[in-house]
């Protein structure tokens, strides 16, 4: 099966059956959440609505109290008047009921005091009690209770007979021994205007079902049965309940205030009809079911677009590893792009191209252990072919040495031995590594022969670092060096010199310098020297010499290795190498 319809099948299976279950459980969750959110909304409406009933209710409340500790206006009212003067006079005098009106305009409408007192006159502030108002249920029933507040929805006289919610509570002076009324009207506006601010319908309603306040017109001055019919609602009862009239069903959200001071208590109502819920929940369904739909249909049209252009630079991919199998390394992986495919498109380039360059350095690598073996071979045949029946050579030598001794000649007889073991390691040399400690040695064998040759012309001295005698070399390294030295360096000069061989540790490497205070060489012979170190080609009849170690120790150390040569005519060579 092709990838693309494998990632078809997979979106299918993993992406679009899941998303449309999910859609659609989430859609009905976002139609709950709806539901929820409504009634969660009425509630904090019914909330801020109580909060702000409660602030303009506070107001009558602290009113009652300041007037019924007011000794003034106790007097006022108490005071037996002789004349229509005196009274106006008074009232005149008095003027902190109009101060509270201006003051307090927007949470109350009027205050007016019933006052049993026929010598005071009407101005609908005070009011003397009539035989009509006695004989009224609301005032005996105030008159009768004690001077607590209690709220009642009343008509005002003053106020062409309209309703208000009123603050009525008796004043008692024990003084005079007398009981006044005070009536204080809330500003039904204000409480209008404050449930006005919600969207739905909301009713401000008393212990008695009447309709004190409310956001719609038509429901103003009303009774709630007119308007509900709900009987939980009728009974006064606190919560959600349902209510289905000729038109519509609705939900009712009921809650109470606790009015300060009072045994009363109103009752806050909302009303949300089921059409409004339903409508929101359904709009957050089409809502996500569109959103569904919307995230299916682009997924497909991502998913066939990603999977077309996957399979393609796959393709590519694909023949150019196979290229790569075919033993094509020249050929060249590269796709445009960041992701994973591009990644690794660049990595097998990345791959590709260090196997070629490793092929190569392969190549190169045989190529030159071949010519350092070659280098060897050329070395032990230009031993081999100085060597005539080396035995013989060995005991004719041993056979002088013994003579020598015989007749005294102690140091002959030494340095015919030390010529004898330096002849013998020539011959058994190696093409392996050897411990520098062995070279110094044939270094002293041979330094020691020529001291004998040169007498007292030749000195030599030996600066070898402890450190460095187990390092590993190849032989016949520093030995052609201090040969090159006597040979070049001391033997053209009549008073003779010094051999310095000195050898360190140096940044993990070994070190190694040979110098002498010889003949020096010129500055154009020493540009020739250097030259000559690189050529590939060794002249015929040329001996071992520096331009075999050169070669040698780049061969097996790299090419930024070698022989640094510095000289100065009349003053000295110094022949040097660091190795690691």
């Amino acid at each position: 099966m092709k990838l693309r319809n494998k990632l078809f099948i997979s979106f299918v299976l993993v992406v679009f059956i899941p998303v449309i279950i999910i859609g659609g459980y989430l859609t009905n969750e976002l139609r709950q959440v709806a539901l929820e959110e409504a009634e969660k909304q009425a509630t904090i409406n019914m909330e801020r609505v109580k909060e702000r009933t409660l602030e303009v209710l506070k107001v009558p409340v602290y009113l009652a109290d300041n007037i019924s500790i007011d000794k003034r206006f106790i007097q006022l009212v108490n005071k037996e008047y002789q004349s229509v003067y005196d009274v106006v006079d008074a009232y005149w005098q008095y003027d902190t009921l109009k101060y509270y009106q201006d003051m307090y305009s927007s949470e109350i409408s009027n205050i007016r005091f019933y006052m049993d007192n026929p010598t005071l006159l009407n101005n609908w502030e005070i009011i003397p009690v009539s035989k009509e108002l006695k004989g009224k249920d609301w005032y005996q029933h105030a008159m009768n209770k004690d001077p607590t507040p209690h709220w009642l929805y009343l008509k005002d006289e003053t106020k062409n007979n309209y309703y208000y919610l009123s603050l009525v509570r008796k004043i008692t002076s024990s003084e005079f021994d007398t009981n006044g009324l005070l009536v204080i009207n809330v500003n039904t506006k204000t409480l209008n205007r404050i449930l006005s601010q919600e969207s739905e319908p909301i009713l401000l309603v008393d212990e008695q079902n009447d309709v004190i306040a409310t956001n719609q017109k038509e429901f103003r001055g009303k009774k709630l049965n007119s308007i509900l019919t709900a009987p939980e609602v009728m009974e006064g009862e606190l919560g959600i309940f349902q209510d289905v009239t000729s038109d519509e069903s609705k939900r009712i959200f009921v809650d109470e205030i606790s009015l300060e001071k009072s045994d009363n208590k109103l009752r806050i109502i909302s009303i949300i009809s089921d059409e409004t819920i339903v409508q929101n929940a359904q709009h957050f369904g089409k809502m996500g079911a569109t959103v569904v739909m919307i995230s299916v249909s682009v997924a497909l049209i991502i998913i066939y677009y990603l999977s077309k252009l996957l399979s393609n630079r796959l393709i590519i991919l694909t023949k150019q590893i196979n290229q790569v199998a075919k033993g094509n390394f020249e050929t060249s992986i590269v796709i445009d792009g960041n992701d994973e495919i591009g990644m690794l498109s660049k990595q097998l380039d990345v791959m590709v191209s260090n196997t070629r360059n490793l092929l190569a350095e392969v190549y190169e690598s045989n190529k030159q252990k071949r010519l350092l073996e070659r280098r060897q071979n050329e070395i032990k045949f230009k031993m081999m072919a100085s060597q005539i029946n080396p035995h013989f050579l060995f005991n004719c030598l041993e056979s002088i040495r013994m003579e020598a001794h015989y007749k005294g000649e102690k140091e002959i007889a030494r340095v015919i031995k030390l010529l004898g073991k330096l002849m013998r390691n020539s011959i058994e040399v190696g093409s392996g590594k050897i411990k520098l400690e062995s070279e110094i040695e044939v270094i002293e064998w041979y330094l020691e022969i020529q001291k004998f040759r040169y007498d007292e012309r030749l000195n030599y001295y030996l600066d070898i670092d402890p450190d460095t005698r187990d390092f590993l070399i190849p032989p016949l390294i520093i030995q052609p060096l201090v040969e090159n030295s006597v040979i070049h360096g001391l033997e053209g000069n009549r008073s003779g010199g010094t051999i310095h061989v000195k050898t360190q540790l140096v940044e993990g490497g070994l070190y190694v310098e040979v110098s002498d205070n010889g003949i020096g060489i010129t500055k154009q012979k020493l540009d020739a020297i250097i030259a000559s170190l690189s050529e590939k080609e060794e002249k015929s009849g040329v001996r071992i010499g520096l331009r075999n170690v050169h070669q040698r120790i780049q061969l097996t150390y790299g090419a930024r290795t070698g022989l640094s040569i510095q000289s100065i005519p009349n003053v000295g060579t110094n022949i040097s190498f660091h190795i690691k």
